[in-house]
């Protein structure tokens, strides 16, 4: 067994992990990068559709094209990369026990930055009944298969879930000559981003049914032959007559997506049960010293600049923690939120001069100002306007409210009465 020392090891090598290490790197420190994949760039390789880049590089970009950005400045430094190497087991004291064809080693690490993205869920886990078959795939493997592997999954599909993995595919499949018969959304809302209902699914006349979900899979000679839809009421329940059959032989499914925490949670790192990410202060630190998280194994973002950004962060801060620089002294102020806010992050702010606080709404809100109040005192209140659960918002709170804030702040988000103007 080979050990190694680093200051800080980077598990991942998507947009998180790649934008991780360098950024540890310039902050002075030693950094190795360890990605199970033979090659970087994790599921920006097939996403060719363009759209990335706009906010970090003042272009718009491809995936494949963003990611071969941050693989040039990878080159450029000295960040040992592990390819094709699986890690097996992060430790509380921060050994990142990992194996490859050369057999098993172990990363004596100062600071652990956690970047490994996230997964699709799947027909088992939102449990639709129905016959067991060939077809049913999820919307980012069907990509793979056709932006990658050049396969054809189908000729005629159904998408479940209105995320925006499944508009993207929509359109792909479209342009690619097969047939899209409709995507059905559980929600009353959509769940993907504006632009991309308008140029995935309006511009290819592919109707979107809300409130309406697939209540069962229809097979014939092992493959999907067909779906059964059902429109659903305001609690989410099958409403009885209404349901449907909808020929094909191909079932999408772009049903939310979740942080590939297994590793977090064996290093002993908290959890966020609505996030399925982990518990985090604004220095992006879990509840582990030393061990930090960004990009969508902390939650998920709606766009790679995003990823980026945090991740810059994170590692800024993990190479701060490796050199034994001192964080801020002052008491944790906890983060709370009221609903229709589903989670924030981070959970605890120590800094007083400014911090960022990430959130998304759990249904649209119109016409509501978000306020920040501390033990019953309101420290901001914005703007009226409104909040859609696909777009993950921003919250800057500045050093005159975390000066104020007692121990603790609640973000709260408040209709407006009176019409006035969002």
């Amino acid at each position: 067994m080979n050990e190694f020392q680093f200051d800080v090891a980077v598990i991942g090598g998507g947009p998180a992990g790649m934008a991780a290490a360098i950024e540890a790197r310039k902050n002075g420190a030693s950094v190795a990068l360890v990605e199970r994949n033979p090659h970087l760039g994790g599921i920006l390789l097939q996403c060719i559709h363009s759209g990335f880049g706009l906010k970090c590089f003042k272009q718009e970009l491809t995936g494949p094209e963003y990611a071969q950005r941050f693989v040039n400045q990878l080159g450029e430094t000295d960040v040992t990369v592990l390819l094709s190497t699986m890690v097996l087991q992060i430790t509380k004291d921060k050994k990142v026990v990992c194996m490859n064809e050369k057999g098993i080693s172990v990363l004596n690490a100062k600071a652990v930055v956690l970047a490994m993205g996230c997964r699709e869920r799947t027909r088992g886990e939102i449990k639709i009944p129905g016959d067991r078959c060939a077809g049913v795939l999820t919307a980012g493997l069907a990509q793979h298969y056709i932006n990658i592997d050049n396969y054809c999954p189908g000729h005629r599909f159904v998408i479940l879930g209105s995320g925006d993995i499944g508009l993207i595919m929509a359109r792909r499949l479209s342009l690619e000559g097969m047939k899209v018969e409709g995507v059905y959304e559980l929600m009353p809302y959509p769940n993907g981003l504006k632009r991309n209902i308008k140029n995935c699914l309006e511009d290819f006349g592919i109707p979107l049914h809300l409130s309406t979900t697939v209540t069962r899979v229809i097979g014939e000679k092992g493959r999907v032959a067909a779906v059964e839809v059902t429109k659903v009421d305001e609690k989410l329940q099958p409403v009885d007559g209404t349901s449907k059959i909808v020929p094909c032989d191909t079932l999408l499914l772009s049903v939310g997506l979740v942080p590939e925490n297994e590793l977090s949670a064996g290093a002993g790192v908290k959890l966020n049960p609505r996030t399925h990410g982990a518990v985090v202060n604004d220095s992006l630190e879990t509840s582990v010293p030393g061990i930090f998280a960004c990009g969508n194994v902390l939650h998920v973002h709606d766009l790679a600049d995003n990823v980026t950004v945090e991740a810059r962060h994170a590692a800024a801060c993990a190479a701060a923690f490796a050199k034994g620089e001192q964080k801020e002294s002052n008491p944790a102020i906890t983060v709370n939120c009221e609903d229709p806010i589903g989670y924030t992050v981070p959970s605890e702010i120590y800094s007083r001069e400014k911090a960022s606080v990430l959130f998304r709404v759990r249904r649209p809100v119109e016409n509501a100002r978000m306020v920040v109040t501390s033990e019953g005192s309101i420290l901001l209140q914005g703007r009226p306007r409104s909040y859609i659960p696909s777009t993950m918002e921003e919250l800057v709170l500045p050093s005159a409210v975390l000066q104020k804030a007692d121990g603790e702040i609640t973000l709260k988000i408040e209709s407006v009465l009176g019409g006035e103007n969002p």
